[in-house]
């Protein structure tokens, strides 16, 4: 690979090595210094993987023009991936990157199905089931559409659905997208470059010449001779790097953390209640995302203002078309708080059961009303939040501490903190 980068041009190999590292595993090593700014690699045009490319693929080119509708960005890619892998004999140049791209990912849509189920009640298990899915669909179609048509070209042994399922992940894990200056954008792999790893420490730093056509990858920091040299893919969370490139960043700066709020459907008042939160944008199991920024949204409030609610609260609220972003009475709010006191002091895992909420700590709390965390790689994302200390005015006489460190939530009454006191007693009020 090296050698036909060289002769298309390519700048910076000799001062770059492949290598293994403790965490990353393999990535890209830097010879010498280079300092924040300065060129560390150029991929001519000529070497990328683009669909322009593709469609100007002597073989190729009939078959992606004769799909109707036309294939996606991330399909034709995909396939002119695989097409290239197929070929016994020719191509020898991208063959020789394909050689060097990983032989199997662990990005979710390849978790077991025991692994899978650790993260049940985040958005990364529903997304990672929705994906599974649209796979299977997406790779039916491609069968009608080109691949039964063209068998000479496809052999069914090499296109396989976990062929293109190992297309799709390549494409995911490792193209580059750039906004053109006429408003139009390009996805492309560009060898070597697609073996830089990862790190939220250095700035964005690789670049689309819009004239030459070319990648290039600058020094997002200041490296000595020895150093791994990273690339930053964007503010992006766990759960998306855990589903698009199959790991996760510890404190990463951009985490997020899936809470799912749930009711029964047996629940007193549910008609009442699922109206109410229809009408403010959520629903009886709604999703939630906490961040290190906002690690107790207002639709968390909403959502159990609505909850905890009764008869009279629901229907002065569907009268006066309350949506609950403010409190909706103090016996309410107070409601409000001793749940998420109870339900976050001291619980690592909450699952959704039968008919209620059963509480990761051993003892089993059997109630129509709850809320779902992820666990194993999910719990991960927690820890994230150990160094939150943020304070939120939930009501001029009520101040929910967000502090998810181990300790518990404290709320302040009537001008009194109340730190790790039992949560009954919290949220008395004077």
């Amino acid at each position: 690979m090296e050698s036909w980068l060289k002769a298309t041009g390519a700048v910076g190999l000799d001062d770059l090595e492949l290598a293994e590292f403790p965490v990353t595993g393999r990535g890209v090593r830097t010879l010498r210094r280079f300092k924040e700014g300065e060129r560390v690699l150029t991929i001519p045009c000529g070497s990328l993987w683009t669909v322009e490319h593709a469609y100007a693929d002597p073989l190729l080119e009939p078959v992606l023009r004769s799909a109707r509708p036309p294939l996606s960005v991330e399909d034709a890619l995909a396939m002119y991936i695989l097409f290239v892998r197929s070929r016994e004999s020719g191509y020898d140049d991208l063959r020789s990157h394909v050689a060097a791209l990983p032989t199997s990912y662990s990005s979710s849509i390849f978790f077991g199905e025991d692994e899978l189920e650790v993260c049940a009640g985040t958005s990364l298990y529903k997304i990672t089931k929705q994906l599974e899915r649209q796979i299977e669909d997406d790779y039916r179609g491609l069968d009608v559409r080109v691949l039964g048509q063209y068998r000479d070209l496809f052999p069914l042994e090499k296109f396989t659905i976990e062929d293109y399922k190992w297309a799709l992940c390549t494409v995911w894990s490792r193209a580059m997208d750039f906004e053109l200056p006429d408003g139009n954008s390009i996805r492309l792999l560009a060898p070597l470059a697609d073996m830089l790893n990862h790190s939220s420490e250095v700035k964005q730093c690789h670049v689309h010449d819009a004239l030459s056509k070319n990648l290039s990858v600058l020094a997002g920091k200041d490296y000595e001779a020895g150093d791994q040299v990273f690339i930053n893919y964007g503010p992006i969370s766990n759960s998306r790097l855990l589903r698009l490139y199959g790991f996760v960043l510890p404190g990463n700066p951009n985490d997020s953390y899936d809470l799912v709020l749930v009711t029964h459907p047996k629940a007193p008042f549910f008609e009442q209640k699922h109206k109410l939160w229809i009408s403010a944008g959520l629903d009886s199991t709604s999703t939630i995302f906490l961040t290190l920024t906002d690690p107790l949204p207002t639709n968390v409030l909403r959502y159990l203002r609505i909850q905890r609610s009764d008869e009279p609260e629901l229907a002065a609220m569907a009268l006066h078309q309350i949506d609950a972003t403010e409190k909706i009475s103090d016996s309410n709010e107070v409601e409000v708080l001793r749940f998420l006191l109870g339900r976050t002091a001291g619980v690592e895992i909450g699952e959704k059961e039968s008919g209620g909420f059963a509480s990761g700590g051993g003892e089993r709390k059997w109630e129509w009303e709850g809320f779902v965390v992820g666990t194993g790689a999910m719990c991960e994302l927690r820890k994230g939040f150990c160094t939150v200390d943020a304070v939120r005015e939930v009501q001029s006489d009520y101040v929910l501490r967000a502090d998810v460190s181990g300790r518990s939530f404290r709320v302040k009454v009537g001008g009194c903190v109340s730190p790790g006191s039992p949560p009954g007693k919290q949220a008395a009020l004077n």
